[in-house]
């Protein structure tokens, strides 16, 4: 059931009407109902899986909790291996058995072992890592266990954010299952301003995007040169638009109910570093690593090396959870040697900058910043997109040749889109940076607040407005993060 629906549609507000007029004791059972049943619409014997992990993660915080010494690590090992087994299994198994098998054919063996052919329970690592979250602040003594198991199988299936996060910790959303929620037309009006942004973000912006992107990066040996540097641009946005607006909806649609998820996205392509980036971008994601991998590692609490060394290792291990794929490993890991490289460099740019007139340093170190933190996003993002490492070595190697003939391939058509499709696309490109922009400066917000009601319905409206006239309805694309 994707967010972009009219089965969503009808769904959110038949859940959220009942949920109000429903007695309070009652409404985390409709939840959960409802969370299974919106799970169901994708592939419903995967419900099963789901189950699974919640009957072994609620068991192990209960008997975390009441245990002491050594057992107590017994069953959290015994929850981390069921959940890490599960994705094993059905993420991981075919990439490593394929892989091993490649590494052997160079002394002609092959193993035993068949691939499996069954299709990734969507939204696997997400559920699976706050599952995980659970156990651990359980064990760490920040989290109590929860004893009414219904709650608990609702804190991994609530709905809003059970396929594409944000990937929530206990504390801050378990509490919230217990808290009687009244209607307050102040959540109703954030909520819909959030949806309604989320859906501008995917429908117009990112689904757009896409048939450039996958015109060329379903097969780029067919572009040089320009085109698959607009369309590694394009993607940058198209990606950040389709996952962030799925945040987006996320957030309001619990915030109608009154739940506050966290917030996963802040305008990442205005940060003016690799590290200030990944502070703004799938927050919750990389919060996650850093509180249970990162630190863990030693953090930067180490000699320098072994930082180094931390760094890499969990954008490396980022990168496999994105994906079953050798590209998203290579991805993981430009992103980690891009924070060493930083980290490296920043003597030599802090001298650079000390050359320049004071007046001018901080200016051109911000714009600096901002551009090369986005182009090197971008470069990463190619083996990301990249179906297989052979396309990305190849648009790689052909961004920047032949460019007076690629020229002829980015007019309207060439690309599988048309004049009005690269019209509506730059249109939308502008209206959401110069939204960033504000909200950035953190005057979005007081700005509209200081606005005449007139004004604000005329601006809300318009946004509805363009939405229903440049939305892509016709083909529902689905939302990329759905496949982790």
């Amino acid at each position: 059931m994707l967010f972009n629906s009219l089965h969503f549609a009808i769904f959110f507000i038949c859940i959220t009407t009942a949920y109000y007029f429903l007695p309070h004791r009652y409404r985390w059972l409709l939840l959960l109902i409802g969370s299974c049943y919106f799970y169901m619409a994708f592939v419903p014997i995967y419900i099963f899986i789901l189950g699974f992990t919640i009957i072994v993660d609620y068991i192990s915080g209960i008997y975390i909790e009441k245990t002491k010494g050594s057992t107590r690590k017994i069953f959290l090992i015994s929850s981390l291996l069921a959940n890490i087994s599960i994705l094993a299994v059905f993420k991981y198994y075919n990439f490593f058995n394929d892989s091993f098998n490649e590494i052997l054919k160079h002394i002609n063996y092959t193993t035993p072992l068949p691939p499996l052919t069954i299709l990734l329970p969507i939204g696997l690592s997400f559920h699976t890592f706050q599952a995980m979250s659970y156990t651990i602040e359980v064990y760490r003594g920040n989290q109590q266990a929860e004893k009414h198991f219904g709650i608990y199988a609702l804190y991994v299936m609530f709905y809003p954010q059970l396929v594409a996060g944000p990937i929530e910790r206990p504390q801050n959303i378990l509490s919230q299952f217990y808290e009687k929620h009244e209607f307050k037309a102040k959540n109703l009006s954030e909520g819909l301003k959030l949806i309604t942004w989320g859906l501008f973000k995917k429908v117009v912006i990112a689904d757009r995007l896409a048939i450039i992107v996958n015109n060329v990066y379903n097969d780029p040996s067919q572009f040089e040169g320009l085109p698959l540097i607009f369309a590694t641009i394009l993607f940058a946005f198209q990606i950040y638009c389709d996952f962030s607006g799925y945040s987006d909806i996320a957030l309001g649609t619990a915030r109608v109910m009154g739940f506050r998820l966290m917030k996963n996205f802040d305008s990442p392509y205005f940060s003016r570093s690799i590290s200030e980036f990944w502070k703004r971008w799938h927050i919750s994601l990389s919060t996650w690593f850093r509180d249970y991998l990162y630190i863990p590692l030693g953090g930067n609490r180490v000699t320098q090396s072994r930082w180094y060394f931390n760094l890499f290792i969990t954008f490396l291990v980022s990168g496999l959870w994105h994906g079953a794929n050798w590209t998203y490993v290579i991805w993981g890991s430009l992103n980690g040697f891009y924070l060493i490289l930083e980290n490296i460099t920043k003597p030599l740019r802090n001298r650079f900058y000390g050359l320049i007139n004071f007046s001018t340093k901080s200016k051109l170190s911000s714009i600096l910043g901002l551009l090369s933190t986005f182009f090197l996003t971008c470069f990463a993002w190619i083996f990301f997109r990249a179906k297989t490492v052979q396309d990305a070595l190849y648009i790689v190697s052909h961004l920047f040749s032949n460019f007076s003939a690629s020229i002829k391939q980015l007019k309207p058509g060439a690309l599988g889109s048309t004049q009005y499709d690269y019209i509506v696309s730059m249109m939308s490109i502008i209206i959401l940076l110069s939204v960033e922009r504000i909200q950035n400066e953190h005057l979005c917000d007081r700005w509209l607040f200081q606005q005449p009601y007139l004004v604000r319905m005329l601006l809300y409206s318009s946004l509805i407005i363009f939405i229903l006239l440049f939305g892509m309805f016709d083909v529902q694309e689905q939302f990329i993060y759905f496949q982790f």
